[in-house]
């Protein structure tokens, strides 16, 4: 079944489209990257699909249900954890949960519920006193009262150490398992890609591109980094894979050639080497990041 459905959705504020006729499908018990430079419309999309604003154009389906028709129908079975929101400083953390159970008529132990965002032995302390990533988690915690079908994650990492964000994405691991769909918006791009099995780009209120981060990789035509070990590296040599097609540098850093690769000419680089009386003793490959691929999409000419 499909979880969100948006057609043609479409946005604007005056002269300013946020967003530009978006369609898109997120499958139910996915975890979808939504990505996008700031102001690309990812807010607006989230606002749209909560009933927050009303689009100009198209519409958004969640689980079948009008996002707006049915908005109420779509709260009951949504979480959201969204960007920036302020925790009340003289309530316990206890007490932000206890609220939100009783708001959706469900019967949860609040104790369980920060013990799986890891806040349990802080959860009678006023929340005024939690630090930026206590306070996330506790946000994040509200978000899980009443197992929701659809979790919605709005820069869910932010003020988290990289302790805490493993531990978020664990988090969001274990919701998927469970069958929750994971819409997840963030600026931090290795946590997306770490976690999500899709992603989605933004850019100017138009969805670009669609695809698994390998998917993106390969139709970007991002370079993967080559790292090969030999004795000598002859000036010959080198000079040899810097004649191949799809390679686009080769450095010399002491006992290693840096190559600059396209993913299929990784083995002609590794021949050439041997052709050219290379003995080769190890190579490494690294993939482009995530962070590559989006400026690729976000500031290039796709």
């Amino acid at each position: 079944m499909t979880a969100i459905e948006l057609d043609g959705l479409t946005k604007e504020y005056g002269p300013v489209t946020a967003l530009d006729g978006v369609d898109l499908e997120v499958e139910e018990g996915e975890i979808f990257g939504f990505l996008g430079p700031n102001g690309a419309g990812k807010s607006t999309t989230i606002d749209i699909l909560l009933d927050f604003s009303r689009p100009t154009d198209g519409s958004a389906r969640v689980f079948g249900l009008d996002a707006q028709g049915d908005s109420l129908a779509v709260r009951k079975r949504t979480g959201v954890l969204p960007e920036g929101y302020h925790v009340y400083d003289r309530l316990t953390g206890r007490q932000h949960l206890e609220f939100v159970v009783d708001s959706k008529g469900v019967n949860e132990d609040p104790g369980q519920l920060a013990a799986r965002v890891g806040i349990e032995d802080a959860i009678d302390r006023k929340a005024g006193g939690y630090s930026k990533g206590m306070k996330q988690r506790l946000t994040l915690a509200m978000a899980l009262v009443g197992d929701p079908d659809l979790l919605i994650l709005d820069e869910p990492s932010t003020g988290l150490d990289p302790s805490g964000a493993r531990e978020i994405r664990e988090i969001i691991r274990e919701e998927s398992d469970r069958g929750t769909t994971v819409f997840f918006s963030s600026h931090v791009l290795s946590q997306v890609e770490a976690v999500c099995d899709r992603v989605g780009i933004l850019r100017a209120g138009k969805l670009i591109a669609v695809d698994t981060v390998s998917g993106l990789r390969e139709a970007a035509g991002t370079k993967t980094q080559l790292r090969v070990t030999a004795a000598e590296l002859p000036e010959s040599a080198v000079d040899a894979v810097r004649a191949l097609d799809d390679v686009t540098s080769a450095t010399v850093e002491g006992t290693e050639l840096v190559v600059s690769v396209g993913d299929g000419s990784k083995t002609r680089v590794l021949d050439a080497l041997e052709s050219a009386g290379v003995t080769v003793t190890d190579f490494s490959t690294e993939e482009s990041s995530l962070e590559d691929i989006f400026i690729s999409y976000t500031e290039g000419d796709r």
